[in-house]
């Protein structure tokens, strides 16, 4: 029997900037696939094609204890990899004491800057809705999935899914 790594610890970093003890949650994106039916003549029965990215891929949510003027600063940014967060986390075994170094670091914009209710004398959080274009999810300092969307580059667990791709168009 084994137990699960779970997280214990984490940190967020916005432009290399620490937000130990402020990060209330962070919402990891989903890697997703788009896959649309495909039932050409004389098959029995569909088959997914793969087309690529998820439309709903880009997504990375983060929450912060009060207001942080960086965020707001950063707001409106013109470029689709303006700003840079780094997620750490530390994922343990409670069996083994295992533990496992997990790091995401994205390259996008905010999209949405929600302070929620404030009121004095009650916990304030602000909620942050960041788009990348950049993902790069790398598991003890092993790169296992890194997506550049702008450069064409998709690359998982060492493999370029794209670059005969980009030969093929002469890029």
């Amino acid at each position: 029997m084994a137990l699960p790594k779970k997280l214990k610890m984490c940190n967020l970093f916005n432009e290399g900037n620490s937000y130990l003890g402020q990060t209330g949650e962070v919402t990891i994106p989903k890697l997703v696939r788009k896959f649309e039916n495909w039932r050409g003549g004389g098959m029995n029965g569909n088959v997914k094609i793969d087309l690529g990215l998820g439309d709903d891929i880009s997504e990375f949510t983060w929450k912060l204890g009060g207001i942080d003027s960086q965020i707001i600063e950063q707001f409106g940014a013109v470029t689709v990899a303006a700003n840079m967060l780094r997620f750490a986390g530390s994922y343990q075994r409670d069996d083994t004491g295992e533990t496992e170094a997990v790091e995401i670091i994205v390259r996008g914009r905010h999209e949405e800057i929600d302070f929620g209710n404030q009121k004095a004398g009650d916990d304030t959080e602000t909620t942050i809705k960041t788009q990348w274009s950049y993902y790069k999810l790398s598991i003890n300092g092993v790169v296992k999935i890194e997506i550049d969307i702008p450069n064409q580059i998709e690359i998982v667990n060492g493999v370029d899914l794209l670059e005969k791709h980009r030969a093929n168009i002469g890029i």
